[in-house]
């Protein structure tokens, strides 16, 4: 196996099912460019392939047959003639393969994008899940890898199928972004020699998404990065928003207009307010479609705290950072050259940077009990706002702990020590106050503030209970 960054889950996953003694059906799927294929290409070795193909992104049905019967010359595989249907065309892939998984240990068949193959509805899970059960299934050393940049289509045809694949998946691997440990390994590999401010600003930017990371420039520092790569003319990333969307779904301008809006709001919206916003109705189908974006890691959905854990009203807030970036900054039609050099510390940037920090430390919630040494605790971790006062009381973070203590955590950025005043401090004991008195919580409420560089000594910094920094956010 060749050198990866991070994926060690993952990499234990898949080598136990490399090494086991029974036929395996892997399940791979995440957003695209988040490092499916590059996992699987690095983990195994060229000759462990006994067939492999890609299906065309945004391909017509006969493009799909193309690049089939393209991966079965690529094999060395005689074809009759071209498959009429998906059917015909794993019947065979059966029988090219049956002389050749008699001479090998592990043979493996990775079918990447499988989801565009079913291009025009074409029914390829269905066949997919017969070449499965009446075939590859029956052979101890087959290990048959789908892959999918289109989430909602896996889950929806393969993990919750009700057909043919219905229960056969024997592994259901998700890939998701970088931590920032893994971006900072990343960064570090390829020769970069940048602090962890640095570093947290890429990660606000690109999120954790590999292929994102790999277009830095090492000689550039992470502004320069961004202005070359977003706000110079005909820049790739401008239209990677678009791309993002087609390939994770077939008909992706619902999925657009629902990010949008959950991009206009700081506070997250609840599936109603989402209804109302568009002026859809607010049924099962649009309870769906949030639900595919939770699958792609687009969006987070929050439980509630009341009286009582809720997820039927629960807050939809955007997670991508990438679709954060580009619906605050890029979604405009002007071109404007060295943008975020002549715009750094003015109120939109400094804005988005308090709210990417606050995503930064959602998706950090483990480091941040690490740092508290309450990873060994049974807690519930979630984000409040009042339904009484007015305006609304909001908490970035709150951890419930089984211990009966909650942390009621402020989420602060700055790039120096933090400064906590009266005035702050004020607001911060109204909003614990008004959490314990809402949600009638007999835990007892720690302050604690979750900033970069610490907080400056004060008269109301001795009121917090618990820091913590950037750094223990870089924790494995």
């Amino acid at each position: 196996m060749k050198s990866l960054i991070g994926r060690h889950t993952e990499i234990a996953t898949l080598n136990t099912a490399l090494n086991s003694q029974r036929a395996e059906f892997v399940a791979l799927y995440g957003r695209r460019r988040v490092g499916k294929t590059f996992l699987i290409n690095q983990m195994f070795e060229p000759e462990q392939f006994v067939f492999k193909m890609t299906g065309v992104i945004e391909g017509t049905l006969k493009d799909q047959f193309v690049a089939f019967a393209d991966a079965m010359n690529d094999f060395g595989y005689e074809m009759p003639k071209r498959p009429s249907d998906w059917m015909e065309a794993f019947v065979m892939l059966k029988h090219a393969l049956k002389d050749v998984v008699k001479g090998q240990e592990r043979c493996i068949i990775f079918i990447d994008e499988l989801p565009a193959m079913d291009a025009e509805r074409s029914n390829v899970a269905a066949a997919v899940g017969y070449f499965w059960n009446q075939w590859a299934s029956l052979h101890d050393n087959v290990m048959l890898i789908i892959c999918g940049s289109a989430t909602s289509w896996m889950i929806g045809n393969v993990i919750n199928s009700k057909g043919g694949l219905h229960d056969r998946i024997t592994i259901e691997l998700p890939i998701h972004p970088f931590t920032l440990k893994e971006t900072e390994e990343y960064i570090e590999s390829q020769g970069f020699v940048w602090n962890r401010q640095m570093i947290l600003l890429a990660y606000m930017v690109f999120g954790g998404i590999p292929y994102y990371l790999s277009l830095l420039d090492k000689g550039e520092s992470a502004v320069q990065n961004i202005d070359r790569l977003f706000f110079s003319r005909d820049t790739q990333m401008r239209g990677e928003f678009r791309r993002l969307f087609n390939t994770l779904y077939k008909n992706p301008k619902r999925y657009i207009e629902l990010i949008k809006a959950l991009g206009k709001s700081r506070q997250g919206m609840t599936r109603s307010q989402i209804a109302s916003a568009l002026k859809l109705p607010n049924n099962g189908h649009l309870g769906q479609q949030l639900e595919d974006l939770v699958y792609c890691d687009l969006i987070r959905k929050n439980i509630v705290r009341e009286k009582e854990l809720k997820t039927k009203d629960a807050i939809y807030q955007i997670c991508d950072f990438f679709s954060l970036f580009y619906l605050t900054f890029i979604n405009r039609a002007e071109v404007e050259t060295n943008y975020w050099q002549h715009h750094i510390n003015t109120p939109e940037i400094n804005s988005w940077m308090g709210l990417a920090y606050e995503l930064v430390c959602m998706a950090h919630i483990h480091q941040i009990k690490c740092a508290l040494r309450i990873d060994g605790i049974s807690t519930i971790s979630y984000s409040w706002r009042s339904k009484a006062s007015t305006p609304a009381a909001q908490i970035d973070i709150v951890i419930e702990r089984a211990d009966r203590i909650v942390n009621i955590c402020e989420v602060k950025y700055s790039q120096s020590p933090y400064e906590l005043d009266k005035e702050e401090y004020d607001k911060i004991q109204n909003r614990k106050n008004t959490f314990v008195k809402e949600t009638g919580l007999k835990h007892t409420p720690w302050l604690t503030l979750i900033t970069t560089e610490g907080i400056a000594p004060g008269k109301y910094s001795q009121m917090v209970q618990s820091v913590v920094v950037l750094d223990d956010l870089f924790r494995e």
